[in-house]
């Protein structure tokens, strides 16, 4: 139990509710992770990529982006949902070190990132075998290419990051416990982590680089890093971003259906560049449609579960009201309106009796009834689903690439270039009124639709900062493709946004919300980390 020192100390915090006082480890075997000599690199990796799966869940990365933004909000009901305010001081950006999500989030990340500090290591002394046709170079690029995607997150959410790229083996002291490094200096490591790792990645597209880093996935990260540069460095690299899409694009398709990038059985998309799979027996941790669907909902499509009370996350209704009626992605990414059971057809009724009616006017942010709030749809719910979907999550897909170039050519004059792009990953979504997915460069350049300002009983209460936002028609654009994909946060900062816009009940914030704090608990077992 003495590692447990070092683990807290880089923040990889085990339950202390669990320790007890005996602080020596008792061996049971002589072969520890570290000698232990793996058959392949494959069964080695696999610990890297399958931590990516703990950021998913209702407490943790994935949904912080959504929540802290202008797109969802986890409200209480009468069901419960409020859980000491944690999901509202998302939504308010009154956050403190104590909430749960951040310490969720850092055990995570940390943890991929030692595992893959390991990993590397054994790739290069030799522990790991390295099959026939392959060098142990092509596995250690693939390796620092997730190590970078971690650290990417991390200085995305927390800014200045211990940087730590050798195991922590043996007994430390708090003198060893390693420091913060500059947000920056972070930013650096991870572009020159994944440039010196593309000449030893495969080009391959199949089912032996699926969920993997092969060259494409690893310049699509690059491209989303080079595209928040700007926030990250201080310096701006649109072209950094242009490049890398430029180089992915021909190789990978948009998917004819939106609804078919986010099926259960969506592994076999040509428009997912990377995914992070999961599967409802084997590797669990994906469960939208457990806080967001009403439990009633169970009716909807017989599942083997019920969802949590009357769910929470749901849309804030500024963000719905951005919508063209005539979008398909209205309906393919938000449940709406009455609900009916898979059985007999009959209408579902709510827990006061009457049938459930979703609806997007929420009141605020604080308290919504049962069948307020459009809930999640873009993922799709199978038939006798479990608390765990299979949908794989589309970290990274071709409409992304093409949006990411959209917007660097905006940025540099060509906005009939950026429109192009845009008009193309919108065509498949006005399957009854074509003519509406065409959009001119004119129009991007314009405000956003979004009518920001405080809400209280239904109604804009105090507009707040109504400055226009320059490209805010291209932030909606940004909206509605990537709603409930982890987005929304990035891009609001990157905008200009995130902390001057009020919207439902959040204020424009008076210091500075880009980063998240580290977790109390990280900073009680390191002194170096404040």
């Amino acid at each position: 139990m003495k590692r447990i020192a070092i683990y807290l100390g880089m923040a990889l915090t085990v339950g202390l509710g669990a320790c007890n006082n005996n602080l020596d480890e008792k061996p049971y075997s002589s072969v520890s992770q570290n000698t232990y000599n793996y058959d392949d690199p494959y069964n080695a990796m696999g610990i890297v990529y399958a931590n990516f799966r703990s950021l998913y869940g209702h407490v943790t990365w994935n949904i912080v982006q959504e929540t802290s933004s202008d797109e969802l909000v986890m409200p209480a009901n009468a069901s419960g949902w409020d859980d000491g305010g944690i999901y509202k001081r998302m939504h308010l950006h009154t956050w403190n070190s104590e909430n749960p999500q951040f310490l969720n989030m850092w055990n995570s990340i940390y943890k991929g990132v030692g595992d893959a500090n390991r990993v590397i290591k054994q790739l290069d002394d030799g522990t790991i075998k390295i099959p026939g046709g392959f060098t142990k170079e092509n596995f250690i690029a693939e390796m620092r290419v997730a190590r970078a995607c971690y650290y990417w997150i991390l200085m995305d959410s927390f800014g200045d990051v211990p940087l730590v790229t050798e195991p922590l083996d043996g007994l430390a002291t708090p003198a060893d416990y390693p420091g913060k490094t500059k947000r920056a200096a972070v930013y650096k490591f991870v572009v020159d982590e994944i440039n010196a790792a593309l000449p030893d990645l495969t080009e391959k597209i199949d089912k032996s680089t699926y969920g993997r880093f092969n060259k494409w996935a690893a310049k699509a990260l690059l491209a989303n890093v080079y595209l928040n540069a700007g926030v990250y460095s201080g310096t701006a690299d649109w072209a950094g971003c242009l490049a890398q899409c430029n180089d992915i694009i021909g190789h990978y398709n948009l998917e004819p259906k939106y609804r078919d990038i986010f099926k259960t059985d969506n592994e076999n998309s040509v428009e997912i560049i990377w995914a992070i799979p999961f599967d409802e027996n084997r590797a669990g941790g994906f469960q939208p449609h457990m806080y967001s669907w009403h439990g009633a909902l169970r009716a909807k499509a017989d599942l083997q579960t019920t969802p949590w009370g009357s769910g929470s996350a749901m849309g804030v209704t500024q963000f719905i009201n951005t919508y063209d009626a005539a979008d398909q992605r209205l309906p393919d990414t938000w449940l709406m309106g009455k609900q009916y059971a898979m059985d007999n057809g009959q209408p579902i009724n709510g827990s006061d009796g009457k049938p459930l009616n979703f609806t997007k006017d929420i009141p605020d942010g604080m308290y919504t009834g049962e069948s307020e709030g459009y809930r999640m749809n873009k993922f799709e719910v199978k038939v006798g689903a479990k608390t765990d979907l299979s949908n794989d999550f589309p970290f990274f897909r071709y409409a992304q690439v093409l949006m990411m170039k959209a917007e660097c050519l905006l940025r540099a004059g060509d906005a009939d270039g950026a429109a192009a792009l845009v008009t193309q990953v919108r065509q498949r979504d006005f399957p009854g009124d074509p003519a509406k997915a065409t959009v001119t460069g004119t129009q991007l350049k314009q405000n956003s639709a979004y009518q920001y300002g405080l809400v209280k009983n239904y109604k804009i209460t105090d507009p707040g900062n109504q400055d226009v936002i320059t490209y805010g028609r291209f932030l909606d654009e940004l909206g509605w493709e990537f709603a409930w994909e982890s987005y929304r946060r990035r891009d609001l900062i990157r905008f200009g946004v995130f902390q001057k816009k009020s919207w439902l009940s959040h204020a424009g914030d008076a210091g500075d919300r880009t980063i998240f704090p580290l977790p109390q608990q990280v900073v009680n077992a390191n002194p170096k980390l404040q």
